[in-house]
């Protein structure tokens, strides 16, 4: 419907909510359990990953579609009359760049295929109410467009002063209750809001320990993107832009990605006074910002000096935002990779070059065309081409090391791996994003 924002093949019943939405921001919207229909489901199945790894039950994506229309007939009775129930989450621990990991929730492909329909609803509602300052994890919007967002703010002259900050575990952290309370703000459908609490209430099965955590959602959950948006929607982006922004005596904004979020000031009194307050704002919904990751720093250009370095940069979404001149002179925010991420691309590729080095070389050619050009897709933004190069260049090097090494009879000395390079060439350096135009 004209003027909803929604994700493009949406049902005309979810269309319906969403405009309803729109047109009645304050009001409680009724009858939404009936939109999980078997239709619902089925599209909530042609949209999950068939070779994703398998919950506790041990069923695969193509196995659940064997059979499929019997099997959601099933789950929407159960769903319906009540004796649905959300399968243990199985956690697995993905290893970190700082030793540390991070712990992902796999459901079962059933508990995933119910996720996505309550996802749909949820976000035909909730993109009626998501402020502008709002990009992760939301239709038609990505990462570079938050950083396009901090680039705007910026060359205003509204960004001098930048609090970055870090919300310590969020997932594991979100407040159930308060959540729910959230929720019921916007929906009066209880049998809705039953089904979200079966997917927020559920054990988690990590190696033999089973328990059953009190609060957060699980991260890998369909659902806990959107969980997240509307609690830091009410905990962080109304509050800012009704309660905090109209006091500030100078310009401002907030944005963020999923639980990733800056705020920039024109003023340094503004910005002092926020981020005292923040912390606050953050404790009493459960919240606690990271004391090391998170800090105000001045983010001015070097007026008056000619090439001169100007003040501290600042990371974001795995960029690290600077100060850059242009080509007439002028000073512009830029973006390059962050360097952890650089370096930890390049270790990665040296990694998988040296456990594959003895596959054959298309093969190898083909999986390291594919890394190159997945980071390309998301790092190529213009003014980061040095650091693309560096990638390239490293890969090149560490790829030539690891065939060297395959057998001590053929050697691949330079000349060698040139020709072969030339007959197996991987992808160069581009620019696939345009955050500033030219």
């Amino acid at each position: 419907m004209a003027g909803a924002r929604t994700s493009g093949g949406m049902s005309p019943k979810l269309l319906k909510v969403a405009e309803r939405a729109k047109r009645h921001p304050d009001q409680r919207i009724l009858a939404l359990a009936h939109l999980l229909d078997e239709e619902a489901l089925r599209r909530a199945d042609g949209r999950l990953r068939k070779d994703a790894a398998v919950g506790v039950d041990g069923v695969s994506g193509d196995a659940y579609g064997a059979g499929l229309t019997e099997k959601v007939r099933a789950l929407r009775a159960r769903m319906k009359a009540g004796p649905y129930r959300h399968q243990p989450i199985w956690r697995v621990h993905i290893p970190k760049d700082d030793g540390r990991t991070r712990p992902i929730g796999i459901s079962t492909t059933e508990d995933k295929v119910v996720q996505g329909a309550l996802r749909e609803v949820l976000e035909a509602i909730y993109e009626q109410d998501f402020l502008d300052g709002s990009y992760g994890f939301r239709p038609g919007r990505s990462a570079h467009d938050a950083i396009r967002a901090v680039h705007r703010v910026a060359a205003q002259g509204a960004a001098h002063y930048v609090l970055e900050a870090d919300i310590v575990s969020f997932f594991d952290s979100l407040d159930r209750k308060r959540l729910m309370e959230m929720l019921r703000d916007r929906i009066a459908d209880e049998s809705l809001l039953r089904l979200v609490g079966k997917c927020l209430h559920v054990g988690v099965l990590d190696g033999e320990e089973y328990a059953e955590p009190e609060v957060g959602t699980a991260q890998g959950s369909g659902l806990s993107p959107i969980l997240g948006n509307i609690y830091l929607h009410h905990v962080l982006d109304v509050w800012f832009e009704r309660e905090v922004r109209p006091r500030l005596r100078g310009r401002s904004g907030l944005v963020r990605f999923a639980d990733d979020f800056v705020i920039v000031f024109e003023t340094e009194e503004d910005a002092v006074a926020v981020r005292a307050h923040l912390r606050q704002r953050m404790s009493r919904y459960g919240l606690t910002l990271h004391p090391a990751k998170t800090r105000l720093l001045r983010f001015q250009p070097p007026a008056g000096q000619a090439g001169g370095k100007g003040s501290a940069t600042f990371d974001f979404l795995g960029f690290t935002l600077h100060w850059q001149r242009t080509r007439r002179g002028s000073w512009r925010v830029g973006c390059r990779t962050r360097r952890a991420r650089l370096h930890r691309a390049i270790h990665r590729a040296a990694e998988w070059c040296r456990r594959h080095r003895h596959d054959p070389v298309k093969e190898q050619r083909a999986t390291l065309s594919r890394k190159l050009a997945g980071h390309y897709n998301y790092f190529g933004v213009n003014g980061n081409l040095a650091a693309l190069r560096c990638l390239y260049f490293q890969v090149v090097r560490t790829w030539r090391k690891w065939l060297d090494r395959r057998s001590q009879n053929a050697r691949m000395n330079w000349g060698r791996f040139n020709e072969l390079l030339l007959a197996n060439p991987l992808p160069q350096p581009r620019i696939t994003v345009q955050i500033w135009g030219t």
